[in-house]
């Protein structure tokens, strides 16, 4: 019986020890599965990083590359552009030289070839000064070369005549010149030293003549006798005065006045006298100012007193209802 026992406790460690064994077997065969899971994990998880690395190397190898090839082809532009710079710098000069050869040549012909001297003078636009005058006055002569003088010292000459404004010179190829000139017109005289000293528009002194030629004379100036010459022009205070004759002349000559003013006074400003010979009246204007209304006035008192010799007096203040008188000159 006590044998039995001791079958059966062997028995059962045998089990006992043999199950516990079977579990460690497993247990260990888990263990080398995960393990050999982890290696295989790890050896594919290396190839990847491998083949990462790889592309990455093989990208910058290709970037490098690429980046080379780059720098080589902008190297290459380069040196292309750099040539082509040089060829254009070259080609620019070849034409220079060309065209440099070819203006001398030009103007070694133009210069000294007689297809280019001056046959013909022709003046335009004068009607007071003379051609021969102007002509006289540029220095041009037939057969001189029609490039051998500049048009600017021809022009100051032929304007050192007080009667020419403006004067253009055209070259007419191959041997004409042609003076094209504006010319100051007289308007007014002035009563000089016992002549009389013609002016246009602007003041200028056109000319000292002992006929008035039938212009309206301006008396009273105050420019001083020395100043008063041919290509001179009045002083400032009388050109102040001449804008107002002006004003004055021009509502004349919109009336039918004009033709009619022998003489006007300037002395003062504010007291401007106009004398009309044919009606054989003075006209007392005062300032240029109401000059339509003074004008008016003037007109009917012309007509009313018509073949009376006297003095009209328009020169009151109108703002404060001046009215307009004619007296008439008392004969002894």
């Amino acid at each position: 019986m006590a044998k039995h026992s001791k079958n059966v406790s062997n028995n059962f460690y045998y089990m006992k020890n043999g199950q516990a064994n079977d579990n460690l077997l497993k247990e260990k065969k888990k263990k080398a599965k995960e393990r050999e899971k982890r290696i295989k994990e790890r050896k594919k998880e290396a190839e990847v990083n491998i083949d990462k690395d790889l592309e990455t190397v093989i990208n910058m190898t290709n970037k490098n590359r690429l980046k080379k090839e780059e720098q080589k082809r902008k190297e290459e532009n380069r040196k292309i552009q750099k040539k082509k710079k040089k060829y254009k710098k070259i080609k620019f000069f070849l034409k220079l030289f060309v065209l440099i050869g070819l203006i001398a040549g030009a103007t070694v012909f133009a210069l000294t070839s007689p297809i280019f001297n001056i046959k013909d003078i022709k003046v335009l636009n004068n009607t007071l000064v003379s051609s021969e005058t102007i002509v006289s006055l540029s220095e041009l002569k037939q057969g001189q070369n029609i490039f051998k003088f500049y048009g600017t010292q021809v022009s100051e000459k032929i304007k050192q005549n007080p009667y020419i404004e403006e004067v253009k010179i055209h070259r007419k190829l191959p041997a004409t010149i042609e003076i094209d000139v504006t010319e100051r017109q007289p308007k007014f005289s002035i009563d000089f030293m016992g002549k009389f000293a013609y002016i246009d528009d602007q003041g200028y002194i056109l000319e000292i003549s002992e006929d008035s030629k039938g212009l309206p004379i301006i008396r009273g100036v105050g420019t001083p006798e020395e100043e008063i010459n041919a290509g001179g022009r009045l002083n400032n205070d009388d050109l102040e005065k001449l804008e107002d004759v002006l004003e004055i002349y021009f509502a004349f000559e919109a009336n039918g006045l004009a033709s009619k003013i022998t003489s006007i006074d300037i002395t003062s400003k504010n007291e401007y006298s106009i004398y009309l010979e044919e009606e054989l009246k003075t006209i007392h204007l005062g300032d240029n100012s109401n000059l339509n209304s003074k004008v008016t006035y003037i007109l009917a008192i012309l007509e009313h007193e018509k073949g009376k010799a006297g003095d009209i007096y328009v020169n009151g203040d109108f703002n404060n209802k001046f009215q307009p008188y004619f007296r008439e000159k008392v004969t002894i």
